[in-house]
């Protein structure tokens, strides 16, 4: 067959495989599958670097489809280029238990990278990805030695760029000159409900050149020939590449290409039918491939082994020459922890100066980064209030131009790509889904950090961050009405419920500064997302002498134990409340009360502890409880029970200086006491 006839044949086989698995589930997007199929040939055939039967070298591309609703085009590329995704699973497309879900999902199916659907997330995660290239390349390649060189590829839509979260992470990723980072634009111009004309019409190419992105029009995205040049020129600039291919949604679909008619629903037998004979298809039967095709997709099998067994030879030179570097290296890429890795966490004593949990975190976070050495993260432009600088540490930032495109990075005297500390600037949405894409690289233990109110603007990444289990810690401060002044604009109420509703997201609320050190080394050893709360004012340092299973591991321990006999009530806090409960159970011992206190920082950590161990915290006979935390009630029945009481706040704050605040909200010793007092007579 001749080179031309044949790359028609694979292109259309990726349009026809896509549309009879959209056809066969009755749901789904075919048009994109469809318009994209020539440029994403171009790339997976031509230009991405992979290895189908080790989909975990490190090494590889990284290619994202951040318009995940055209899943279909990965799962097909997946499966032709012999990744271990059977037709099998093809034909059970969106169906219960399937390696295809709806849109792509991170751990499901081999080769997928980052879980994306919500428009803009995986934009914003390539950029995390490409951070995470650029990193490590700084830190570890040596002269003649080039052991981190890959780039990160994406297929990003219409949707993707109007979403803001695009603007946010394009406008980080043009100011880090991040070269490696090559978006292709499926410019179709159609959306769901119809042309983007009716509110899409921005100078795209302008855009991005302002953000200092290299733009390149391809005006056929089927020219496959000019998607090759865009790409190569794409790889020669020094910045991040965008390339704006004009393509035609449901290409081939006789009556629904160029109509939004192809974006989310089948094509219906009758159309498929039409449109597989106006692209020439060979037969009417489902999920036909062609041996030509598949013979041709499948030599990616024999490229990748060879691709991979070039690195491991050159990771072998490397390792002779710089043994110590390749160890670590080994280590970080594993994902394990050094040895003593928490030996130097700070600790403090009661009656040492109060601190806030935030300055704890700083204090933590500082210690660990000396032994962890691929601890990576930042603010959303907040270091100074959130505690998160790492001193020393350096930047991440572009290296001079002079030096710009050199991929033998130089730790501490050369590249700026070393520097442990990411400038995000005021972009927190971007943020989260940035230091998602880190995490989902591989080889870096990253964090963010904002105040908790504005973990709003980052809940779509948060989500997708528990949704794919990925080891990141988000950091809040200012964690409560007690921030003061500010105002209610800036007191967080509802956002704990919220976040605590997030599965597979551990939400931790320390109480103290060792409980806050015990957070960090909890989210270290944990195996997916962390999210801590922090306070900005100072709090004591609690006296653990009398606690039972003290720490953050179980969830929720006994801090101090009622004396005299069993408890007549149990007092339940989390984060700065602890105190408050602390100071009630004297007051109540005062009037023949025995009072427990459980400090509660993790929900969900305590949720996952034996039954057992549970009912030694929160005895059922116990039934007298006072719950209290400064934030939404919404949630504490559970721990409170049918006969508690809650003390929460379900309205806004206000601005004030904080003690006032707390004072007028029912946030003291006394008022918890009070409560308790009810309670028990």
């Amino acid at each position: 067959m001749e080179p031309s006839a044949l790359e028609n044949l694979c292109i259309n086989t990726i349009r026809i495989l896509s549309a009879d698995a959209v056809q066969q589930a009755n749901s789904g997007h075919p048009g994109l599958p469809m318009g994209a199929a020539a440029m994403a040939y171009v790339l997976w055939t031509r230009f991405l670097k992979y290895n189908p039967s080790n989909p975990d070298w490190f090494d590889r591309d990284r290619f994202v489809l951040s318009a995940g609703h055209g899943s279909m085009l990965i799962y097909s590329l997946l499966h032709l280029t012999g990744y271990d995704l059977p037709l099998e699973e093809i034909k059970r497309f969106r169906q219960w238990g399937s390696k295809t879900p709806g849109h792509p999902e991170r751990g499901v199916a081999p080769g997928v990278e980052v879980t994306t659907g919500p428009l803009g997330q995986g934009f914003a995660n390539g950029v995390g990805l490409a951070i995470a290239e650029a990193w490590l390349a700084a830190r570890y390649n040596r002269p003649g030695h080039t052991i981190v060189d890959h780039y990160t590829y994406a297929i990003c839509s219409d949707g993707d760029l109007m979403e803001g979260i695009s603007h946010e992470a394009a406008g980080i990723a043009g100011h880090l000159r991040l070269s490696k980072l090559i978006y292709l634009y499926d410019q179709n111009h159609i959306s769901l409900s119809g042309a983007t004309g009716l509110t899409f019409t921005e100078d795209i190419a302008k855009r991005f050149d302002g953000y200092g992105w290299h733009t390149r029009v391809v005006a056929d995205g089927n020219d496959t020939a000019d998607v090759d040049r865009a790409i190569r020129e794409a790889q020669a600039d020094p910045r991040p590449s965008l390339i704006l291919s004009h393509t035609h949604i449901g290409f081939g679909s006789p009556h629904k290409h160029d109509t939004f008619a192809a974006h989310g629903s089948p094509l219906g037998e009758d159309e498929l039918k039409a449109t597989k004979q106006n692209l020439g298809w060979p037969t009417m039967e489902k999920f036909y491939l062609p041996e030509e095709a598949l013979r041709f997709f499948r030599e990616a099998i024999g490229k990748g082994k060879q691709a991979e067994q070039k690195w491991q030879e050159q990771f072998a030179a490397y390792a002779r020459e710089f043994p110590k570097e390749a160890e670590e290296f080994d280590m970080i890429r594993s994902g394990k922890l050094p040895e003593n890795w928490s030996a130097d966490l700070p600790q403090w004593k009661p009656g040492d100066k109060p601190i806030a949990t935030r300055a704890a975190g700083g204090a933590t976070l500082n210690a660990l980064a000396q032994r962890i050495p691929n601890i990576v993260g930042g603010s959303a432009d907040l270091n100074p209030s959130t505690d998160t600088a790492l001193k020393g540490e350096g930047d991440f930032q572009p290296p001079p131009e002079e030096a710009f495109g050199d991929t033998q990075g130089k730790v501490g005297g050369g590249w700026s790509y070393a520097g442990h500390n990411l400038a995000f600037g005021v972009r927190e949405h971007a943020m989260g889904a940035i230091v998602n894409g880190l995490a989902a690289h591989g080889g870096i233990f990253p964090f963010t950090a904002t105040f908790l109110t504005f973990s709003d603007y980052m809940k779509p990444a948060i989500r997708l961050g528990a949704l794919s289990d990925l080891k990141a810690v988000y950091v809040f401060t200012h964690d409560s009405i007690a921030l003061g002044e500010d105002g209610p604009t800036h007191q967080p109420i509802e956002h704990l419920a919220a976040l605590r509703a997030v599965p597979n997201l551990t939400v931790i609320r320390p109480a103290d500064a060792n409980e806050t050190a015990e957070a960090w080394a909890f989210a270290l050893a944990h195996d997916g997302p962390t999210l801590f709360a922090l306070t900005r004012q100072v709090l004591p340092h609690l006296d653990r002498s009398r606690a039972k299973n003290p720490g953050v591991a179980r969830g929720a321990y006994i801090l101090s134990e009622a004396e005299g006999g069993a408890p007549d009530a149990i007092l339940i806090g989390t984060g700065s409340e602890v105190s408050l409960c602390v100071k009630a159970q004297e007051m109540l011992k005062a009037k023949g009360v025995r009072a427990r206190v459980v400090s509660m920082p993790s929900w969900n950590v305590f949720e996952a502890q034996d039954g057992a161990y549970r009912e030694s915290v929160l005895p059922a006979g116990v039934k007298k409880r006072v719950t209290v935390e400064a934030g939404s009630s919404m949630g504490w029945r559970r721990w409170a029970g049918d006969e508690g009481i809650i003390i929460g706040i379900d309205r806004y704050g206000a601005s004030a200086p904080g003690a006032e605040v707390l004072q007028h909200l029912g946030f003291t010793a006394e008022n918890v006491a009070a409560a308790a007092l009810n309670l028990t007579k």
